[in-house]
């Protein structure tokens, strides 16, 4: 592996996750494609690419600021799989699939977080 991020269990989840959602939002409505379909693709990218660009050749406390961004694109995943549930796209089971793992994503960020400081 040639790069830090790559050694990260932390963006190796985000992959997984983004991985995740492509595969669930291929079921969603053909009206939500460009608008929660895309939302949410886009938030869970950012998760994974948010990681990768801060890990490399920044200082801590730039690494830091990226890792926030990730946080928040985290979140912004959990609440776009509540819309979709509320509009009654996503099933529990992929609710639950993705909210598991933006759960494990966000103590992984916080605590990596911690150890930049």
């Amino acid at each position: 592996m040639a790069f830090k991020f790559e050694k990260l269990i932390v963006w190796q989840k985000a992959v997984e996750l983004s991985a995740t959602v492509h595969e669930v939002t291929k079921k969603f409505p053909k009206d939500e494609l460009y608008i929660l379909t895309s939302q949410l693709k886009r938030a869970a990218d950012s998760v994974s690419l948010n990681i990768a660009e801060g890990s490399t050749g920044q200082t801590n406390r730039e690494f830091n600021r990226f890792l926030g961004i990730a946080l928040r694109s985290n979140i912004e995943v959990v609440s776009c799989i509540y819309l979709a549930q509320k509009r009654n796209i996503i099933t529990q089971e992929d609710f639950s699939n993705i909210y598991q793992r933006c759960e494990e994503i966000l103590v992984m960020i916080v605590s990596l977080r911690k150890t930049l400081q």
